[in-house]
């Protein structure tokens, strides 16, 4: 028999031996609203919280969850049912680590935004984070330029009064905080995009520009973005993971989440009107976040995407499964050395050899049954942040690339829809029928994939990447990915 997680039911879940919280969250009052409330946040940011109120201090950060789209209803309906409260499940190799988490207090509806607002606009608000996903800036990554040409954007920038957009909502509010002499907070970005704090304030200043130019130099003289690194491998939560949570703790919980037992957060301490001492349960502040932004978009994501689409066109269904796979793990490591991590300068405090060898070990991790599509996801955002970027830096400093051009006519040949034994790939990234259209039409002419300039650039202009990724994808169409990686492998 399962007991439903609540807060009437916390002493009975922690006589079953399950770690509780130490306090009583009607004690916390609330000083962050974070937009985005998936699995990530709840898995980092609100975990760090919940440590730190264990601890009896900083009450005053209580997180106040907001709706970004209208599939976060059903997570603050399943929140709220659960007196907001949720169980994280720590999973190493060889230990599941169970507790419940009490850090958020509230959760907006994102269907209203009046509430939103007067929310935002409160002083005791005093950092506003998000984790909206790499897509969720309105940047052209391969310009790093605003786009001020998304409909939702256009919407936003005529009227104020009922925004489509996060950053509508943001601005809305720090209008109103301007008007009423309170002092701005901060907006801190979680998501995992090279420096997401100055990607954040691009966006926003540049919405602002569309409405007001002295309202945007206000923002960029007053408003803080502090850049961050966030890290911790975690899975979607499907029935698996809720049923697991009833067979294995007897908990009943809607909205469990699974994650790796690593977990890391590296800030630039740059709140003004002050934050939660999270230095106090493993936060690292620093004055600059891009040397540790660098190895883990490049090495950890990066790597990711290398094992992604060889293994999805394999029918290889989750990460530790292809890292079992000696040729997804040799392709791997020998990009990783050849190329990526050549190109990662040395971070503070840092052993690099030693921080590879612990991703390889993460993503063997037989717990975290993080699935190859997920990885495979959205290539559209994350191909310009976790691969282009290192080809370009090969290019300047004269490394070769094979290995990086092989990965992209992967991505190339995954979008093309089938895999190697004929199976369907089905869609997988909000441009897919843009991408499978060009996918079919470059098995014909490769350079076609190359010409998306809003994803790959000049790079994808650059004389030897289009001879590598040509020979690569009209490799993989007529020899097979098993032999084209064998071959690069080799040496050939």
């Amino acid at each position: 028999m399962s007991i439903k997680l609540n807060k009437k039911n916390l002493e009975q879940i922690e006589s079953k031996g399950h770690k509780i919280p130490k306090y009583d969250n009607t004690s916390i009052s609330a000083g962050i609203v974070h937009f985005g409330v998936g699995n990530f946040h709840r898995a980092h940011q609100a975990v760090y919280l919940n440590r730190l109120f264990n601890k009896g201090l900083d009450k005053n950060w209580g997180i106040v969850g907001a709706g970004v789209m209208p599939y976060d209803e059903k997570m603050r309906e399943a929140l709220e049912n659960q007196d907001y409260l949720f169980s994280v499940v720590e999973q190493s190799a060889n230990d599941n680590n169970f507790e419940v988490v009490g850090s958020i207090i509230d959760y907006l509806s994102v269907n209203d935004k009046l509430a939103i607002i007067e929310k935002l606009s409160q002083e005791n608000i005093k950092i506003v984070s998000l984790t909206i996903t790499e897509g969720g800036y309105f940047i052209d990554y391969s310009t790093g330029l605003f786009d001020d040409k998304n409909p939702s954007i256009i919407e936003d920038a005529k009227s104020l009064e009922n925004p489509k957009t996060v950053f509508g909502l943001i601005l809305a509010a720090l209008k109103r905080r301007k008007e009423n002499n309170i002092e701005p907070f901060t907006v801190m970005s979680c998501d995992n995009i090279p420096h997401n704090g100055v990607v954040t304030k691009n966006t926003l200043v540049g919405l602002a520009n569309m409405i007001d130019n002295n309202f945007a130099d206000w923002i960029k003289q007053n408003v803080a973005f502090p850049n961050g690194m966030v890290d911790r491998i975690t899975p979607a939560t499907t029935q698996r993971e809720r049923d697991s949570i009833v067979n294995n703790f007897q908990v009943s919980d809607e909205v469990p989440v699974f994650c790796e037992d690593f977990i890391q957060w590296v800030l630039e301490d740059n709140f003004p009107l002050g934050r939660p001492a999270l230095e106090k349960v493993g936060v690292e502040f620093v004055e600059d976040v891009t040397p540790y932004e660098n190895m883990k978009i490049r090495i950890l994501n990066g790597g990711h995407a290398v094992i992604a689409y060889i293994s999805g066109l394999l029918d290889i269904d989750l990460s530790y499964e292809a890292m079992r796979d000696p040729l997804v793990l040799e392709y791997l490591r020998k990009v990783e050395k050849d190329e990526i991590i050549p190109n990662v300068p040395a971070v503070p405090n840092t052993n690099i050899a030693q921080y590879y060898k612990k991703i390889e070990e993460r993503f063997s991790n037989p717990k975290i049954e993080d699935s190859i599509r997920r990885l495979c996801l959205d290539g559209t955002n994350r191909q310009p942040k976790f691969i282009i970027p290192t080809i370009a830096d090969c290019i300047k400093n004269n490394i070769d690339f094979k290995g990086l051009a092989l990965e992209s006519a992967l991505w190339c040949r995954y979008c093309y829809g089938t895999t190697e034994s004929g199976a369907t790939i089905e869609a997988n990234d909000p441009n897919w029928d843009e991408l499978h259209d060009i996918a079919l039409k470059a098995k014909d002419n490769p350079t076609l994939w190359l010409d998306m300039k809003s994803i790959y650039g000049e790079i994808g202009m650059n004389s030897k990447f289009r001879d590598y990724f040509t020979k690569s994808l009209t490799a993989l169409h007529t020899k097979g990915v098993r032999a084209v990686v064998q071959e690069y492998i080799a040496g050939k």
